[in-house]
């Protein structure tokens, strides 16, 4: 059924669309310059407004200083969300590419991806929390073995090692402040648990948008730059989104793969608890650099409850595996993707972590790998002009 009128005050919705770019030559109206000498003449000429304008500086860092502080969490939920957005981004362009429409790509991206977690933590989480259920009951008794064994006696004998971990455990105990600390930390781990759940959601969330805006977001930015340089930005943040997020995938493939070959071995030697380690080692190998030593570190101390010789064995195959990862397998997977020389790598991923804990080692070498394209394409192709 047809209205012969319109809805008395229904409107069209506003857009939000990226503002149309004058046609070159179009005769607009350009501000005279003004001259450089009477303005800074006339700025010095009034120290009230110098202090004022001055005062009102110092102001303004302080509250974007304060919002910083503040904000933190967001921040941090926001970067990751673009790194996953950015990830996924060379996906959906490829999808796109076999004449795949941009929403329908997202859609199928995203169901894709919500399924293998789905898969992944349907297989994964009953063994992990069995093997967890494991390691907690059988602690103690590798605890009781290790104070019968000869060396701790031996050790207990000379340094009196048991009395004094019995006269701090009572003195903890005395003290009505680290009891209430212990009920406050366990209520500290359950806020931490909640915000990560909440974080979790939101950085979910906001991926999903920022990869169904990102196209008109880089349209946003490019019109920030002058239009006399709008196509050399526009060329240099494509080649650094794309290779963030050939970063992003190549990273993913490499723990996968990482992870594949230690569950290969830890099943073929009787590791223990090889499920959960296969997990644990999935994700410190998306820390660069760092994160499969850390992993090979783990896995060979659990190992040695099933012997020496098996945590040897290990040892000599999973770093071989990292020796053939650094020179075959990385290379060829991120040929697409950033490439910063090993000391930068190394420095950024220290600095990152320091600042940023985990987030900031994974971003770490995009962000240098960015900050060197710049230098590299800005600073000193505009040095070897002069």
């Amino acid at each position: 059924m047809k209205l012969s009128q319109p809805i008395p005050g229904a409107q069209p919705r506003v857009r939000f669309d990226v503002p149309l770019e004058p046609p070159a030559g179009s005769g607009e109206a350009t501000a005279e310059p003004a001259d450089p000498g009477s303005a800074s003449s006339n700025f010095f000429r009034h120290p009230i407004y110098l202090g004022f304008m001055g005062t009102v500086g110092v102001g303004i860092a302080l509250f974007l200083s304060y919002i910083l502080a503040n904000t933190q969490s967001l921040l941090l939920w926001i970067v990751t969300a673009l790194f996953i957005a950015l990830g996924l981004d060379p996906v959906v362009r490829w999808l796109e590419r076999r004449k795949v429409p941009r929403p329908l790509g997202i859609i199928l991206v995203l169901l894709a991806l919500l399924g293998l977690v789905a898969i992944f933590f349907a297989t994964l989480i009953p063994t992990i929390v069995d093997q967890t259920t494991q390691l907690v009951t059988n602690a103690p008794i590798w605890i009781k073995d290790f104070l019968a064994s000869d060396f701790f006696k031996q050790l207990d004998g000379q340094y009196h090692v048991l009395d004094t971990i019995n006269e701090q455990v009572a003195k903890f105990f005395q003290d009505a402040q680290a009891v209430g600390g212990i009920f406050g930390g366990v209520l500290g781990v359950g806020s931490t648990l909640a915000n990560g759940l909440f974080g979790t959601l939101i950085v979910l969330v906001l991926s999903l948008y920022f990869l169904a805006a990102l196209p008109a977001l880089k349209k946003w930015s490019y019109r920030l730059a002058p239009r006399s340089r709008r196509d050399r930005v526009e060329d240099l943040s494509e080649e650094i989104t794309r290779g963030v997020g050939y970063y992003v995938i190549g990273q993913v493939c490499v723990a996968v793969l990482n992870a594949t070959f230690a569950f290969i071995v830890m099943s073929i030697l009787g590791v223990p608890f090889s499920l959960l380690l296969t997990f644990v080692v999935a994700l410190l190998a998306f820390i660069p650099l760092v994160g499969g030593m850390i992993a090979a570190v783990v896995v060979i101390a659990v190992s040695l409850t099933a012997g020496w010789q098996t945590a040897l064995i290990y040892a000599i195959c999973y770093f071989a595996y990292l020796q053939f990862e650094a020179y075959f397998v990385s290379p060829r997977i991120m040929q697409k993707a950033v490439a910063v020389p090993g000391a930068v790598a190394v420095i950024s991923v220290i600095a990152g972590g320091t600042l940023l804990g985990v987030l900031g080692a994974l971003i770490a070498i995009p962000t240098a790998a960015a900050i060197m394209l710049l230098v590299r394409e800005v600073y000193i192709a505009h040095q070897d002009k002069h």
